[in-house]
């Protein structure tokens, strides 16, 4: 699905090209590789799930269709970035 397509179905996605990542991290969750960035200029993480390791993406620049969703740790609310769609640019 293109990513017209996928804005115009779901509103509340952004859309971002040609962002830097700073940083990438990956952690086993269950069956789940979870993935974590921080984007250049951007204080609030950016997280998806893959089944495999990704190649490290720090200091690639990528494309990224995402919502705002928020995840309680130890009783605090914490935002971040739930990634629906990632590509290198």
């Amino acid at each position: 699905m293109s990513v017209d397509k996928l804005l115009a179905k779901h509103p509340s996605l952004t859309h971002s090209e040609n962002v830097k990542v700073v940083s990438h991290t990956q952690r086993q969750e269950g069956d789940w590789i979870r993935h974590t960035l921080m984007i250049e200029g951007v204080d609030v993480p950016f997280v998806f799930k893959r089944g495999k390791p990704y190649q490290s993406l720090k200091g690639a620049r990528v494309n990224l269709t995402y919502y705002p969703v928020s995840e309680t740790v130890a009783g605090m609310a914490f935002e971040q970035m739930k990634v629906v769609r990632i590509k290198r640019a």
